[in-house]
């Protein structure tokens, strides 16, 4: 457990115990403390959120078929039975693999908690491929806070669409640009496209929802390249029955708030594309956490920022650092919930068996065992790769639904999603599509706070405080 410099009422630590630190409560580390419950070990989990997200359904709720809730459950309540298992709130800075410590900081507040095994999956983020500028207009969508933004962009460009006169305004309010063909791409295509032709279905006076121009762009030659060219096809066949339109071979160079510019890879020839809605979803960066512990271990992250491991996931010399999921490299492992599910098991196991006197040099490899991928792409359409098996149409619809709903944590949001997914799949509207100006501007209003400086900062609150500002008061003198 955590010591503590400026909070005197830290946890007790239990230091007679193996202590294992976990960083990061996605797949990875949430199956890992699993399997840890109620072992003579103790856990602290650290996560910057008081919940485990389930990313693959982030979609859902930027489109309004589900809400944050229901793919959202509290890490707590899900090890509450487990004594052994303790969770901190709070942002990883730094990872001392020396001293064996992990330094976090929660509301201004430094924790250090010392471990004698480390899993660390703090999976990625999105990555813009060195154009960080474009998620001001074109938000990714890897939290809750990006989904609820999503949401709020794609209605409030359906609602100033029904405001303007402006037919050029209109069409470039209905106009939503989706970059990345990948899994997330082509499910938010497929359900902005229902909500136009479907869901928003005579809800506007002044245009016809249908009217909107969804596009789909990416840089590879095909959609969903994990998948094959066969279900590529399929899904891409499905989507233009949806009317989306979709670019391939192209890549994105500008984006601002009045659209994107994407360029042809094969001859050079630039587009530019009015868009009020810009959505991305290409391509992920390790957490930076990966640098730092790589750095410490003697090796060098990729040009994704994932760390590479040895064959039982552990860090360079360093026996007792696991790094799973999104932030590990080996054997070209796809950045899958199955491999952060599957790593987090085999990090937890070997813990658990030490922890018992057996030795590390009886580790045995991590091997892993490819489940299969899948995607929906519209209501009752999916496609379905499960190694050498490819099915796509309603039977790989049926068995999506049946093996998200098995890795949904919790009953009630198991029993909660299936029902939302069977009024869906028989009735055109959507019960979650409330949206706040907050969920809109939030972004951008934090990115200003983290950009203030100190002093402007420091000025601000001694305004709040009624005291006068030093600076003020000698330009008033002037």
């Amino acid at each position: 457990m955590p010591s503590e410099t400026t909070n005197h009422n830290a946890p007790a630590s239990h230091d007679s115990q193996h202590r294992v630190v976990i960083i990061g409560a996605g797949f990875g580390g949430i199956f890992a403390a699993k399997r840890l419950a109620n072992e003579n070990v103790d856990v602290t989990i650290i996560d910057r959120n008081n919940t485990h997200v389930f990313q693959p359904l982030l979609y859902q709720v930027a489109t309004g078929i589900l809400s944050p809730g229901e793919i959202a459950s509290s890490i707590r309540q899900i090890f509450h039975a487990d004594p052994n298992i303790h969770v901190a709130r709070g942002e990883v800075q730094n990872v001392d693999t020396e001293v064996k410590t992990v330094t976090a900081s929660q509301d201004g507040h430094e924790l250090v908690f010392p471990y004698d095994s480390l899993i660390v999956a703090a999976g990625a983020g999105q990555s813009y491929f060195g154009n960080d500028e474009f998620a001001k207009y074109a938000p990714g969508m890897k939290s809750i806070d990006d989904a609820l933004e999503i949401r709020s962009r794609i209605i409030s460009a359906f609602e100033r669409a029904e405001m303007t006169t402006d037919q050029r305004e209109r069409d470039r309010l209905l106009t939503f640009a989706i970059v990345g063909a990948g899994p997330t791409g082509v499910e938010l295509a497929g359900q902005v496209a229902e909500m136009a032709n479907r869901t928003l279905t005579g809800e506007y006076s002044n245009f016809d929802p249908a009217d909107a121009r969804i596009i789909l762009l990416d840089g590879a030659p095909q959609v969903l390249p994990p998948f094959g060219k066969r279900l590529g096809r399929k899904a891409a066949n499905q989507l233009r029955r949806m009317g989306v339109e979709i670019i391939l071979g192209s890549i994105v160079t500008a984006v601002n708030k009045r659209g994107l510019t994407y360029k042809n890879l094969e001859s050079g020839e630039e587009t530019t594309i009015e868009a009020s809605c810009k959505i991305w979803s290409a391509g992920v960066a390790a957490s930076p956490l990966g640098a730092i512990i790589a750095k410490q271990s003697g090796v060098e992250v990729d040009r994704a920022g994932r760390v590479p491991v040895n064959a039982d996931l552990t860090v360079g010399n360093h026996r007792d650092v696991f790094v799973v999921g999104d932030m590990m490299s080996l054997n070209k492992l796809p950045g899958v919930a199955q491999v952060a599910i599957q790593g987090g098991k085999y990090a937890a196991e070997q813990i658990a068996q030490e922890a018992r006197g057996r030795s590390y040099e009886e580790r045995p490899d991590f091997e892993y065992f490819d489940k299969g991928s899948m995607a929906t792409v519209s209501r009752f359409q999916a496609v379905v790769k499960l190694d050498k098996v490819e099915f796509a149409g309603f039977f790989g619809w049926v068995t999506w639904l049946l093996v998200h709903l098995a890795f949904i944590v919790g009953f009630r949001n198991r029993l909660v999603s299936m029902v939302s997914w069977g009024l869906n799949s028989i009735s055109p509207k959507r019960w979650h599509l409330d949206t706040t100006q907050q969920q809109l501007y939030a972004r951008n209003g934090l990115d200003k706070l983290a950009v203030e400086s100190p002093k402007a900062a420091e000025a601000r609150e001694t305004r709040k405080l009624g005291t006068p500002n030093p600076a003020e008061k000698w330009k008033t003198a002037e």
